[in-house]
C-alpha cells in the first residue's frame, strides 16, 4: 500500500492509502504511536462499502451476512482529495461515472471527528444502491503481531426499555472474529435495529480495544431509523463498518436517477491510549459541538407525571404550583393527560391536541400563567407523531404511514406520514400554534411505539422509514424555529431515541423510564459513556411514606445527569422538603461538573440491574474540582466500605440525608455504609 496523504487531528493521525488497484482506504491510530505499526497480512479496505442491485453479491459465505466486499465497491477507484478548513473530502468513482465523495470533519481540538459519504449517479442511468456506508475502517490492529489472537475485545452497550445502555465485552474469538486457516470465508457480526426507536436492542456505538497495546478505537453513528454496524475480518485487519441497515437487513434500497445524490448518516470516530471508558467519552465531544446549550446552566425540572399518573387538571396542578413556589424550580411540566377525552384514558386518545375543557375550564394558558407566576417556566407534554385509538386522527388515514396499501397499526398507534406536508402542516397548527398561544416555553416531545421495517415508498420499506424520520427531525428544528428559548426534552417510552442525531436536535432527554426503580443509578452512570450526562434528565420521584434514606437515594440520582423531580410533592413532610431544598443547593454548586466533565466508574460491577448487590461509584472530574457520587446496594454485612483513587484532593462539601463517614487520606476517599440502598455524594477540590 502507498501513502497518499496524512493528517494529524489532535493526539490523532489518519493516514489515507491506496492499493495497486487505485482504491482508497485509510488508517486510525494515536500519533504518538506512529513508530510501532506493524507491517501485517492484510487487505485495503475502501472508505466506503456501495452495492449497486444487479451486481454479484459477495461470495467467501458472506452472502445474506453482508454486502461489503463485492464489485461495486471494487470498482470504486482514487480521483482526488481536497482540504476545505475543517474538511478533508476524498473523491472516488468507477468506469461508469459513479461517484463517491467521503468527508472526514474535525474540530480543531476536538478529541473526535465526523465521517459521512455522499454518493452521486454520474452514469448516464439510474442506478439502486442496496448498501452504502458511513463509516468503513480497516486494520484493526497495527500494533500486535499476527491475528492479535487473545488481544482484541469488542464493546457495545445493550439496551431496552428501562434498561438502557449495558455495557458489554467480549473478546473477538467469543465471537468467532478470527480468521480462517486459509484467510477464507469472512468472518461477520453484525448488529443494529430496525424501526424507528434506534435505541433498541443495542445504542449505535462500537469500542474496538487493542489490550496488549493499550489502544482503543470508539464509533458511534448518528442515525433516527434502521442502522447497522458490521466487524468483519478474513485477515489479519479486522474492519469496522457503520450506516444504514441495508437491503438485506432493514429492507433499505433507494434508486437514483441520472444526477440525483445520497447522503449517508454520520459516523462519530476516535481512537486513544486509554481504556473503552474513556475513549467512548471522546465522542461526546461531538455531542457537545452540537448542543445549543452547552454553555447554559444546569436547570432543575419538576414532571407532574409521577404525580397525576395521567390526569393532570388545573385544580391539582394549582396544589403543586403552590408548593414548588419559591423552590428554586425552573420548569414545571404538564405530562400526558392534559387532552383526556370523558371515559378514555390518557395512551387512547392522543393525537387531536386539544385541552380538555372538563380538566382545564378557563383553557391550559391560564395554568401556564399560574406557573410563570410563581417564577417557573411552563411546558407540556406531546406524543405528536403518533395517534391512539379514540383520536379523531386516527381515522384520517391521509395522513397516516401504511404498509402494503393497509394503515400501519400497532394496535393503539397508529403513525403521521411526515413525509407529507399536510401532515407537518397538522403540527404546526396542533402542536407549535398551541405551546406559541399559550406561552409554553418547554416541550417534551414522546414516541412510545415503533414503525418496524418501514412503511410504503417508491424505494422500499426502509426508504419510506429513512424519509420518515428525517421528517421528525424537520419538525424538531421547526418547533425551535417558531418558539423562541423553546427546551425540547427527547423522550421515547425513556430512552429509546438516545443516539447523536436525535439529541443534536434536542435539548434534553429523558434517560429512563424507571421512574421509581433502585437501578435508577446504574442506568444513569452507564449513560455517560454514551450521551452528555448535561442532556440526561434523570427521575427523582418521592412519595409521602419515603424513608429520609430512600429520599437521600432518590435525589442523588439526579447528579448523574439533570436533575427532575416528581411525586407527592405537595405531601412531603418539613424533612423532607429540608432534604429536597439542600439537594437543589448541592445541584446548583456541582453542576458545571456534571455538565463538562470527565468521568471515571468504580464499584462491584452488577450482573442483576434489577437486584443490584454491593456498590457504584462515579467520580466526574473538571479541572481541580471533581463530583463522587456513591450508592450502595444490597449488600451482607453491617457495612460497606469502599475506597476510591482521590489524589490529593479535599472534601469541599457533602450531600447526604444520614450519617454515612467520608474520609481522605494518601489512599484515597473511604465511604462506609451502613445499609443497603444509601446515598452520598461529595465534592473534591484540589489545593
Amino acid at each position: 500500500m502507498k501513502t497518499i496523504s496524512e493528517y494529524s487531528l489532535g493526539d490523532m493521525l489518519v493516514t489515507y492509502v491506496t492499493n495497486e488497484a487505485g482504491q482508497v482506504g485509510m488508517t486510525l491510530i494515536p500519533a504518538a504511536l506512529k513508530d510501532q505499526v506493524l507491517q501485517k497480512d492484510w487487505a485495503l479496505q475502501s472508505l466506503a462499502e456501495v452495492h449497486f442491485r444487479g451486481d454479484p453479491l459477495p461470495n467467501a459465505y458472506a452472502n445474506g451476512q453482508s454486502l461489503a466486499g463485492t464489485r461495486s465497491t471494487a470498482g470504486m477507484i482514487f480521483r482526488r482529495q481536497r482540504r476545505e478548513e475543517n474538511r478533508i473530502l476524498t473523491e472516488m468513482s468507477d468506469a461508469q461515472g459513479r461517484k463517491i465523495i467521503h468527508t472526514l470533519t474535525w474540530q480543531p481540538g476536538s478529541p473526535a471527528f465526523r465521517c459521512g459519504v455522499c454518493f452521486e449517479n454520474g452514469s448516464d442511468r439510474p442506478v439502486t444502491l442496496d448498501l452504502l456506508t458511513s463509516l468503513n475502517l480497516g486494520q484493526i490492529t497495527p500494533f500486535t503481531p499476527g491475528d492479535a489472537c487473545g488481544a482484541l475485545s469488542l464493546f457495545r452497550a445493550r439496551s431496552n426499555w428501562s434498561a438502557e445502555g449495558r455495557f458489554i465485552r467480549e473478546s473477538a474469538e467469543e465471537l468467532s472474529l478470527e480468521p480462517s486457516w486459509a484467510r477464507h470465508g469472512y468472518r461477520v457480526e453484525k448488529f443494529g435495529q430496525i424501526g424507528s426507536m434506534p435505541v433498541r436492542h443495542f445504542f449505535p456505538f462500537l469500542a474496538v480495544q487493542d489490550s496488549r497495546a493499550g489502544v482503543t478505537w470508539a464509533f458511534q453513528l448518528a442515525c433516527p431509523s434502521s442502522w447497522q454496524f458490521e466487524i468483519r475480518r478474513k485477515d489479519d485487519g479486522m474492519t469496522v463498518s457503520a450506516g444504514l441497515a441495508d437491503g438485506d437487513y432493514g429492507h433499505w434500497s433507494k434508486t437514483l436517477r441520472p444526477g440525483e445524490r445520497l447522503t449517508s448518516p454520520e459516523a462519530y470516530c476516535t481512537v486513544s491510549t486509554e481504556d473503552a471508558d474513556r475513549t467512548a467519552q471522546r465522542l461526546l465531544s461531538i455531542h457537545r459541538e452540537q448542543w445549543c446549550r452547552k454553555d447554559d446552566p444546569l436547570p432543575v425540572l419538576f414532571n407532574e407525571y409521577c404525580t397525576t399518573w395521567g390526569n393532570p387538571s388545573h385544580e391539582n396542578l394549582s396544589r403543586v404550583i403552590s408548593c414548588l413556589r419559591g423552590k428554586d424550580i425552573d420548569y414545571l411540566v404538564i405530562d400526558a393527560g392534559w387532552y383526556l377525552k370523558e371515559g378514555a384514558g390518557w395512551s387512547d386518545c392522543s393525537g387531536d391536541w386539544i385541552p380538555s375543557k372538563a380538566l382545564f375550564p378557563r383553557g391550559i394558558g391560564a395554568v401556564a400563567g399560574e406557573i410563570k407566576s410563581a417564577g417557573m417556566k411552563p411546558g407540556l407534554w406531546f406524543e405528536p407523531e403518533t395517534c391512539a385509538c379514540q383520536s379523531d386522527l386516527f381515522k384520517r388515514e391521509d395522513l397516516l404511514l401504511k404498509r402494503d396499501g393497509a394503515v400501519l397499526d400497532t394496535d393503539n398507534r397508529r403513525f403521521l406520514d411526515l413525509r407529507k406536508p399536510e401532515s407537518q402542516a397538522y403540527l404546526d397548527e396542533r402542536v407549535i400554534g398551541l405551546l406559541k398561544d399559550n406561552g409554553f416555553s418547554y416541550v417534551k416531545i414522546d414516541y412510545n411505539d415503533c414503525i418496524g421495517v418501514g412503511c410504503d415508498d417508491p424505494d422500499g420499506l426502509g426508504e419510506g422509514l429513512r424519509r420518515n424520520m428525517l421528517g421528525t427531525q424537520d419538525f424538531f428544528r421547526r418547533m425551535k424555529e417558531r418558539v423562541p428559548d423553546l427546551m425540547i426534552e427527547n423522550c421515547s417510552s425513556g430512552g429509546h431515541r438516545l443516539e447523536p442525531s436525535m439529541l443534536a436536535v434536542s435539548d434534553i432527554a429523558s434517560f429512563s423510564d424507571a421512574h421509581e426503580c433502585v437501578e435508577i443509578p446504574i442506568i444513569a452512570a452507564s449513560l455517560h459513556r454514551l450521551m452528555l450526562p448535561g442532556q440526561s434528565q434523570i427521575w427523582a420521584v418521592m412519595r409521602k411514606n419515603d424513608s429520609l434514606r430512600r429520599i437521600g437515594y432518590s435525589l442523588i440520582n439526579t447528579y448523574l445527569g439533570v436533575m427532575c423531580l416528581s411525586g407527592d410533592i405537595a405531601d412531603l413532610s418539613g424533612e423532607q422538603w429540608k432534604a429536597v431544598e439542600e439537594s437543589i443547593r448541592f445541584y446548583r454548586e456541582v453542576q458545571d461538573i456534571i455538565r463538562d466533565g470527565v468521568s471515571s466508574f468504580f464499584g462491584s460491577g452488577q450482573q442483576s440491574w434489577r437486584h443490584p448487590r454491593g456498590w457504584q461509584a462515579v467520580l466526574r472530574s473538571l479541572g481541580r474540582r471533581s463530583l463522587l457520587v456513591a450508592h450502595s446496594f444490597d449488600f451482607e454485612g453491617s457495612s460497606l466500605s469502599v475506597r476510591i483513587p482521590a489524589g490529593s484532593a479535599r472534601v469541599e462539601r457533602i450531600f447526604r440525608t444520614e450519617e454515612i463517614p467520608v474520609a481522605v487520606d494518601q489512599d484515597g476517599l473511604h465511604l462506609t455504609f451502613t445499609a443497603p440502598f444509601q446515598a452520598v455524594a461529595v465534592e473534591l477540590r484540589e489545593d
